[in-house]
């Protein structure tokens, strides 16, 4: 090429990228509203969870496509502007319960459409010899949009860990403490809370708080129940709501097991199994008094029931401990009769010995042993055995306590 044809044919100055640029948003703007349309009606066709959202819900939708086409519109006329602003100018336009409906996949998969329903137009909206730059500026602001939905929805889950995280520990303090329990089948349905039966675990605190909750709502969820768990001073309250994976009596401490490790040093109670979440603080309050008892049992298993530490929180001034002592051990000894309570008063004042038992009694020694194994039927205690003898002298002073001036 000659000097004088390139004076001539000088190089398209900067400024025709701008005035394509100005043409193509001239473009643009016509074109936002039938854009906006055409990517909901996209979304109707190609997002089957879309279709079966809320209108409510599909309106907000609706309503960020439009705003993320205007946005990009306004980013594209004023490129000086940098990064565009998207979670102001898109998402700031939906409510924040919108990412409860909508998860980031889905969001993701709705970004797709929109930038499809623009890409396969680019033709017709570009400015002659503006498509490759509209198309350069349509990915730009498709990765920008997809940084801002993670951010977005990053921000939720972080937001929604905090109020579950207060919400799980307002519901263990009602539990224990026995008031809002009214309040408490709302909270557990806004926890995902479904599952029954419920037991409560009490243990001691690790040395990190939070690891000690994180794991064990993180091994509780693996193993499919439901959760709650809080701190209560230096104490760890969990409420377990039982897998339907588990079943017969022994599910409970099936669940149980293999969380105990998951708790810091000491002895850890099981409460009772209840049938829902609304009755679970008889649960929480047993576990939460096993476990101020336990001390007194030094060889209890880890994990322990509490209905195992009846004799211990009874001393401790459990009342509740101490009226099911006297209604499931006292009452039906007594109601079946004074030989029994006799028989069993004497063997534990006789070193549990068969024959001193008989001589002090007139009767043989095979109607001590009968009379022992009824004792045993009857209340799940055995009188011969260290642990149940302790239990049954403690059931039958309580009972007796129980009756003065009746």
């Amino acid at each position: 090429m000659t000097t004088e044809s390139a004076e001539q044919t000088p190089p398209e100055p900067h400024g025709g990228d701008d005035a394509v640029r100005a043409a193509t948003v001239r473009r643009l703007e016509r074109a936002m509203g039938t854009l906006g349309t055409a990517a909901v009606a996209r979304m109707e066709q190609r997002l089957s969870w879309f279709r079966r959202m809320s209108a409510e819900d599909r309106s907000w939708v609706g309503l960020v496509a439009q705003s993320g086409v205007a946005a990009f519109v306004d980013w594209f006329k004023n490129p000086a502007r940098g990064r565009p602003a998207i979670t102001v100018e898109v998402f700031g336009t939906a409510p924040r319960e919108l990412t409860r409906s909508v998860t980031l996949q889905q969001t993701v998969d709705m970004i797709r459409v929109v930038i499809d329903v623009v890409e396969n137009q680019v033709e017709d909206l570009a400015a002659p010899g503006g498509e490759q730059q509209l198309r350069e500026a349509v990915l730009r602001y498709t990765r920008e949009v997809a940084f801002s939905s993670a951010k977005i929805y990053a921000r939720a889950a972080e937001a929604r860990g905090a109020w579950d995280e207060r919400l799980e520990a307002l519901v263990v303090d009602a539990l224990l403490h026995g008031d809002r329990e009214e309040g408490l089948e709302t909270w557990g349905s806004a926890l995902g809370w479904s599952r029954t039966p419920v037991l409560a675990m009490a243990g001691g605190l690790g040395e990190d708080s939070d690891s000690t909750l994180e794991d064990l709502r993180a091994a509780a969820r693996r193993a499919g129940h439901d959760v709650l768990a809080g701190v209560q001073g230096e104490r760890v309250i969990a409420v377990i709501g039982i897998s339907e994976k588990l079943t017969g009596d022994s599910a409970p401490l099936q669940a149980a097991e293999p969380l105990a490790g998951l708790f810091g040093p000491g002895p850890i109670v099981l409460g009772p199994a209840v049938g829902d979440l609304r009755v679970a603080g008889h649960s929480v309050r047993a576990a939460v008094n096993g476990l101020r008892a336990a001390i007194a049992w030094p060889d209890a298993p880890r994990p322990v029931r509490a209905e195992d530490l009846l004799p211990e929180r009874a001393l401790e001034g459990d009342t509740a401990a101490r009226r099911q002592l006297v209604e499931e051990v006292y009452l039906p000894l007594r109601k079946a009769g004074s030989p029994l309570l006799d028989t069993l008063s004497v063997y534990l004042e006789h070193a549990s010995s068969l024959e001193a038992t008989a001589r002090m009694l007139f009767v043989h020694s095979n109607t001590v042993r009968y009379r022992l194994n009824r004792i045993t039927e009857l209340t799940g205690h055995a009188p011969a055995d260290g642990r149940g003898s302790f239990v049954l002298r403690i059931a039958v002073t309580l009972g007796r306590l129980s009756e003065r001036g009746t």
